[in-house]
């Protein structure tokens, strides 16, 4: 679609706008309303059904890199196969 996606497992958890100023985070509807908050952040959810699943919007000029970090990784725990969050929880 002529930008890049991420993937684990075949499962796209987060992707990045085509200008790379924006990025899309997979989460479970509950994180993403503590994500969101008050709703004047860089922080919105996807348009139409897409965000009330869950699709975040990030506005990445607006977003600090470690919230955006703890996005990222929350979004992946939220796709990847069980096996895999488990041995990561074990690495940590």
């Amino acid at each position: 679609m002529g930008h890049a996606d991420f993937r684990v497992g075949g499962k796209v958890f987060a992707s990045l706008g085509p200008e790379e100023d924006w990025a899309m985070v997979k989460l479970p509807p509950d994180e993403q309303a503590d994500l969101i908050g008050e709703g004047d952040g860089p922080y919105q959810p996807a348009s139409g059904a897409w965000g009330v699943r869950g699709c975040t919007i990030i506005t990445l000029r607006r977003a600090g890199e470690a919230r955006v970090r703890r996005a990222v990784a929350a979004a992946w725990r939220n796709v990847a196969p069980k096996r895999l969050v488990k041995d990561a929880n074990a690495r940590e």
